[in-house]
């Protein structure tokens, strides 16, 4: 018996989360089917992994989903010059007091 350990994940979004769409990716191979909850509704990947679920039901297969949840955004703020070069093993520190970035700090807007 031959073991795959290469699993293929298959990213969908509104051109392919067709049912028959699915279909075609999961024959393809795809093993893990992706949802990227930055985009679409709650609706729309509802219908994804129902379609999955129907397919694998169908199929007798385990087709896996993976919500892909997105973390917060760090952002900086304004830079002196537009733009600072970081330079290794020298630290620097990070605020959220609204600094102009420099060498030495940096604002962020994450507390």
């Amino acid at each position: 018996m031959k073991i795959n350990n290469t699993k293929i994940i298959a990213t969908v979004g509104p051109a392919s989360s067709d049912y028959d769409v699915l279909c075609k990716l999961i024959e393809a191979g795809a093993n893990i089917i992706r949802l990227n909850f930055s985009h679409g509704t709650h609706e729309d990947h509802l219908k994804v992994i129902e379609s999955v679920r129907k397919i694998n039901a169908e199929r007798n297969l385990n087709v896996a989903l993976l919500q892909d949840l997105q973390g917060p955004k760090l952002r900086v703020g304004d830079l002196d010059g537009g733009q600072v070069i970081l330079e290794s093993d020298k630290e620097i520190f990070l605020t959220t007091n609204k600094v102009l970035g420099n060498q030495n700090q940096l604002y962020i807007n994450y507390p």
